[in-house]
């Protein structure tokens, strides 16, 4: 779960106060000392806290809330308007060039995820139909070259590359050869350091002023916290930095980084790395995140996931399925599959209201991954005509299964048992009058 300390503290503290009718000054105190805490431990900047609880006290103690029928519901706005503030109020899109190939450089020190960060970049402009060009300008680091070339080949992207030659004159031949073939975006991927250095930021220089960037991207591993924060304020000081991209924020406990790095250096984040896939890499949405930090949810980024993922003629055969009643464990399979293209069910979990601290359990069953292969296994297991009609699977069926999927019967039995009961609703919305039905939410969400 992306901040998942910071977000439990945040939210118990803050519940706290949402029962209570009236508030005082005390209680508002006593929250935010431990608003506080839960910061500093999530490794935000010191002085980024201490501004922050005192613009949240300030507007606590103001009418609008004590004198609010739910004052409780009034300081949870105001922390997520503030936390929203912090991380930059409004999602910062890329600077594109009006003549392309939009120049992309990322820069970063070494380890911090730059090279699989351009290429998960340069995938989602493709998805959005535009025609990115990544070039391998990192000749020190081995292997760093032929690392960008399997990547470009997994993603169909094409990678420019002169072997050990001068990363300059290798940018400055990419960016011809991007104008030839008419890509529109060229991502070049440089050098990075173990540490900050002059020979390492001469050369990315010279590099900036071959290729004039219209976007100097900084790689920052939000795992390293505070150091992320201090690193991006070092590369801004002698480079021009125009944005920042956060790697796995989906590992990150604390969060500091993603909290301070906007408020300290004045680069917005543009990008977050939230898993190791090649599509687990996002805008960053500093409302959308805030609200996910307070359980509140993250509904408009499931809904782009779903509409990103899910076949629309297949939500429309689904339907007609629920409508005559013919979902078998095939379609549950099909569905199944679905939902896991969507991201791990952690992170879907966080992104529905209310869901984000309930862990691995949901309503007595387990939505843990892990589940879901199992899953899979034991109606892979199945033969074509007990996945038609489960109703014929009797005990030795049931042993065969379980041997089969490597399970044991009780898992079988639970599967089974679940399927029925998805059955039974499915009859329910079947007998409902079609008029009623009728244009409500037609193939907006095909899992449900």
């Amino acid at each position: 779960m992306v901040f998942e300390n910071l977000s439990t503290k945040l939210q118990d503290t803050l519940k706290r106060l949402r029962g209570k009718g009236k508030l005082t000054e005390k209680d508002v105190d006593v929250a935010l000392r431990e608003v506080r805490l839960a910061l500093l431990e999530a490794d935000v900047n010191f002085k980024v806290v201490k501004d922050f609880v005192k613009t949240v006290k300030e507007r606590c103690l103001g009418a609008e809330v004590l004198e609010s029928l739910t004052p409780g519901q009034q300081v949870i706005k105001i922390v997520n308007d503030e936390l929203t503030k912090l991380m930059g109020e409004s999602v910062a899109k890329l600077n594109q060039s009006s003549a392309p190939p939009t120049v992309i450089m990322m820069v970063g020190l070494q380890g911090s995820g730059k090279t699989t960060s351009a290429a998960k970049l340069s995938n989602l402009l493709k998805k959005k139909q535009h025609s990115p060009l990544l070039v391998a300008a990192d000749i020190y680091r081995p292997a760093a070259i032929k690392q960008l070339q399997v990547l470009g080949e997994q993603l169909e992207v094409p990678v420019y590359q002169m072997g050990q030659q001068d990363p300059v004159q290798t940018a400055k031949a990419a960016l011809e050869q991007a104008k030839r073939n008419r890509n529109d975006y060229v991502i070049i991927d440089t050098a990075g350091r173990l540490h900050i250095d002059e020979e390492l930021m001469a050369e990315l220089t010279r590099i900036e002023k071959a290729v004039n960037p219209d976007e100097i991207l900084l790689v920052v591993d939000a795992m390293t916290g505070q150091d992320a924060v201090n690193v991006a304020q070092s590369f801004k000081e002698k480079l021009g930095l125009s944005g920042v991209v956060l790697t796995k924020l989906d590992g990150d406990t604390r969060g500091g980084a993603a909290l301070s790095v906007r408020a300290v250096t004045g680069c917005p984040v543009k990008f977050a790395g939230l898993g190791e896939k090649t599509d687990a890499f996002e805008p960053f949405y500093p409302e959308r995140m805030a609200s996910r930090i307070l359980g509140m949810g993250d509904v408009l980024t499931l809904i782009e996931k779903a509409q990103s993922t899910f076949d629309e003629q297949k939500a429309k055969e689904m339907e007609k399925k629920l409508r005559t009643q013919q979902f078998t464990l095939d379609d549950f399979l099909d569905q199944l599959q679905q939902i896991k293209q969507m991201g791990p069910i952690n992170q879907i979990l966080e992104m529905m209201p209310g869901m984000g601290g309930m862990g691995k359990k949901l309503k007595g069953m387990s939505v843990d991954d892990k589940e879901f292969v199992k899953v899979e296994a034991i109606i892979h297991s199945m033969t074509k005509k007990e996945r038609q009609d489960p109703g014929i699977i009797n005990s030795n069926r049931r042993r065969r299964i379980a041997m089969g999927s490597g399970t044991k019967v009780q898992d079988v039995n639970n599967l089974l048992k679940q399927f029925a009961m998805m059955q039974k609703m499915m009859k329910q919305f079947g007998k409902m009058d079609k008029g009623k039905m009728k244009g409500k939410g037609k193939g907006k969400f095909p899992f449900m």
